[in-house]
């Protein structure tokens, strides 16, 4: 277990690529080779990372401003991923959560459940959550280790359901986005575009970054879309003159510098990833797998980063809007892409629909997270992260899972109508999620 713990708090960036480099080499590939691949991915996380930082850093400080001036009431302050990760992996449930995981991931394998073969381990903290938080909420192991295992069961069930999304839309040929908000967050994503298709006038609108840099030229461009909306955003923090157009330079920034330090991670993992296919479908008899990975290599995409900076100021207004909200959308804005990433695929990149699921997603996602502040507060002060008397802690990623809130809530209910509402519409969604992926692989048979 020491040595587990020991493995986690090495952090994403050299976790991933030491897991890599260990199925690489018992996949077969040279070390030499390995190791690089290794670094690389290892580089292009660190990347990710810095500019994550980079945002918080300019735009988080600007999202509090804005929520200063206009007095919203907004007390509790959203931790993010960021905050959250460390909280959960501190929790006594965190170290037997990754060998259950892992276990799932084979017993479905083996059953022929799912094609997901998951190599990232960092994101079982995802897992973790629900199962701390469950754990916190009922006194009761074991019913914290059923949380894991079915959001462990979902999510790889996320990774086969989206697969032609993640390979068509990104490109990303053999790999599955199998974790955190990118996945959970689509099925609402598939629910919003069946129905604006039914709705006649709206179904035919498609707006995406290729039309608007092409109907508005140099001012279409992602890097100059960004560089007004930092103007709109210091605007709207009232910063001065010159901190506006350095806010604006830094938002600009950071479209453009996004698909570059994704490139490392694709570089290196690809080769392994053609190879770890291969050889496992030799092994299972002409199998096809696919290889689960961090939601990352999603932001490399102009309408995620542009989703994402819109949903910046629009998430904050959002929270203006959910009843009885408190919390105050802050350590996630600089991953709102994470949230709504799927979801831009759904649509095949059209941001008027991005635009709409992306409010509905952010909206639930509040609404939760400020339900959910008692326990992942609870979770703090039992992990000895958060020490401030009277203190209280919120997270929209994972505090605002649907997924952690339905299953707490059948074990420990503190709300029923909320628990009725949320769990008829994400199972619709669910549903919905499995009969698109059927509809979408029978196209795909007859097509081959």
């Amino acid at each position: 277990m020491a040595f587990l713990q020991y493995i986690i708090d090495l952090g994403a960036a050299v976790m991933l690529p030491l897991v890599i480099f260990i199925i690489a080499v018992a996949f077969g590939i040279k070390v030499g080779k390995a190791f690089y691949s290794a670094v690389s991915i290892g580089i292009g996380f660190v990347g990710i990372g810095i500019i994550v930082g980079f945002m918080q850093e300019s735009i988080g400080p600007a999202a509090k401003a804005m929520a200063e001036n206009f007095g919203l009431g907004l007390s509790v302050v959203d931790v993010g991923w960021p905050g959250m990760s460390p909280i959960t992996w501190a929790s006594s449930i965190a170290l037997i959560a990754i060998p259950i995981a892992i276990l799932v991931n084979i017993v479905m394998l083996l059953l022929k459940m799912t094609r997901v073969v998951n190599v990232d381990i960092w994101n079982v903290w995802h897992m973790t959550f629900t199962g701390a938080i469950a754990y916190v909420a009922t006194g009761n192991y074991w019913i914290g280790i059923l949380g894991v295992i079915i959001h462990a069961v979902l999510s790889y069930k996320f990774g086969d359901w989206f697969q032609y999304d993640t390979e068509e839309y990104f490109g990303l040929e053999g790999i599955a986005v199998p974790h955190g908000t990118s996945a959970y967050m689509a099925p609402f994503a598939v629910m919003i575009d069946a129905i604006i298709d039914r709705i006649p006038g709206l179904n035919k609108i498609n707006i995406d970054s290729e039309k608007v840099e092409k109907r508005l030229g140099i001012f279409g461009q992602p890097v100059i879309v960004a560089f007004f909306l930092g103007i709109i955003i210091g605007l709207l923090a009232k910063y001065n003159l010159k901190d506006t157009l350095q806010l604006a330079i830094k938002v600009a920034a950071v479209i453009s510098l996004m698909p570059k330090v994704i490139k490392p991670i694709m570089e290196g993992l690809m080769p392994i990833s053609e190879m770890v296919k291969s050889k496992l479908a030799k092994k299972f008899s002409g199998s096809e797998f696919l290889i689960g990975l961090d939601p990352a290599v999603l932001l490399g995409d102009p309408s995620v980063v542009s989703a994402g900076l819109i949903f910046i100021p629009l998430s904050i207004l959002i929270a203006l809007i959910v009843p009885g909200n408190q919390v105050l959308p802050f350590g996630d804005l600089a991953t709102i892409g994470f949230f709504i990433a799927m979801a831009v695929a759904v649509h095949k990149g059209n941001i008027f629909r991005t635009f709409i699921s992306g409010s509905v997603i952010m909206f639930i996602t509040i609404w939760i997270a400020n339900q959910s502040i008692g326990l992942t507060t609870q979770l703090a002060k039992t992990t000895g992260t958060l020490k401030e008397a009277g203190g209280k802690v919120a997270a929209l990623d994972q505090g605002g899972s649907p997924i952690t809130y339905i299953f707490t809530q059948l074990v420990h209910n503190t709300n029923m109508i909320g628990l009725v509402i949320i769990a008829i519409i994400y199972l619709i969604g669910l549903y919905m999620t499995w009969a698109r992926f059927k509809k979408l692989q029978r196209l795909h048979q007859q097509a081959d």
